[in-house]
């Protein structure tokens, strides 16, 4: 039961859900007007960007025999798969979230691409870093940022974010997918971008 909670962890808060999250997130506590349709418009591709293509680009490469698993385990299967995906947050940032439209998500997903990039880049060194606690670090440093940005009570999102953040950690140590100093680097490469863009919207 434990091994099935915990691996259910994995799953359900892996990586590709949290670019979605934060825009759901930001959304929900923006006092900004923003016309609905463009709102389902922005988040019908996020989804499609950022969950389905990564899916179906997953599966072609489990095809050609380029990775194993959607975790990613080796550093070596992580390198396409980390290419594509700073291809597809470039393009969110060209054609979806522009500078001029939504400041905030800009930045976000722009700090997304600065935790992929190191993340691609350590892998290429063969350093192996948590890409779970990165997606979640990242969201988590966009949340607090939001609430400092609006001046809104988010004690409660925060909370819960950090028994979030525990349980991944728990989870993927469990798991044996990843070290103790995996999991500190993914936390500070999530973290660490989010932080300092911060700089240039709160």
């Amino acid at each position: 039961m434990k091994n099935f909670i915990l691996k259910g962890i994995s799953f359900v808060f892996h990586p590709l859900i949290m670019p979605l999250l934060g825009v759901l997130f930001y959304f929900s506590k923006t006092p900004r007007f923003i016309p609905e349709p463009v709102i389902k418009a922005k988040i019908f591709s996020i989804i499609i960007l950022t969950i389905i293509l990564p899916i179906l680009l997953f599966f072609l490469l489990k095809t050609i025999n380029k990775v194993d698993s959607i975790y990613l385990k080796s550093t070596k299967e992580r390198l396409i798969p980390l290419f594509i995906n700073c291809i597809i947050t470039t393009l969110i940032l060209i054609r979806v979230l522009t500078l001029k439209e939504i400041v905030e998500l800009y930045y976000f997903f722009l700090g997304i691409l600065c935790s992929t990039l190191a993340c691609l880049i350590l892998a290429i060194f063969k350093v192996k870093a948590s890409i779970h606690m990165i997606a979640a670090s990242g969201f988590f440093m966009f949340a607090v940022a939001l609430g400092i940005h609006y001046q809104i009570n988010i004690n409660g999102t925060i909370a819960i974010m950090m028994i979030i953040l525990g349980a991944i950690a728990t989870s993927r140590l469990h798991l044996k997918a990843h070290t103790n100093p995996e999991l500190i680097i993914g936390f500070f490469i999530g973290l660490f971008p989010q932080f300092i863009l911060v700089n240039y919207w709160l």
